[in-house]
């Protein structure tokens, strides 16, 4: 509050230039208590629908077909070298055939070129093999 008088006796008083802040930041304290008790508690956890009850007991295990591609691009069907393409397809072949597929698991060597193996997963994929993967990729890391 301003008292007393600076200037002349017959000046008009300059208004206050100031803003009074004290209402504003009053109405930003409501407001910010506002959100923080109205934003949802984090919940970290993933609610699952498990199912109740022991699992299936397994009659047989499943058939595991074993494909090892070697440094060199030699491909192993169960440690038996296929001599060429067309007898690795026969056999994917037959796989791709059977109602229940056995798995297939693709070994390739640490050496061997990145063109062999996507040889392999390619006639694999072509001829609908839907139960294949990689095995040993450990040795990669």
């Amino acid at each position: 509050m301003n008292v007393g008088s600076s200037g002349p006796a017959n000046a008009d008083p300059q208004p206050m230039m100031e803003m009074n802040m004290t209402p504003l930041i009053d109405v930003m304290l409501v407001l910010i208590i506002m959100l923080i008790i109205t934003i949802p508690k984090q919940n970290h956890s993933v609610n699952l629908n498990l199912p109740v009850g022991k699992p299936p007991e397994m009659v047989t295990p499943p058939v595991i077909v074993t494909i090892d591609v070697d440094f060199d691009g030699t491909i192993l069907w169960d440690n038996v070298i296929v001599p060429n393409r067309a007898e690795l397809e026969a056999k994917l072949s037959n796989v791709a055939a059977m109602a229940d597929q056995p798995e297939v698991h693709l070994r390739p060597n640490k050496l061997v070129s990145y063109k062999y193996v996507a040889g392999v997963m390619a006639t694999a994929q072509r001829l609908r093999v839907t139960k294949i993967g990689m095995v040993g990729n450990e040795q990669f890391q």
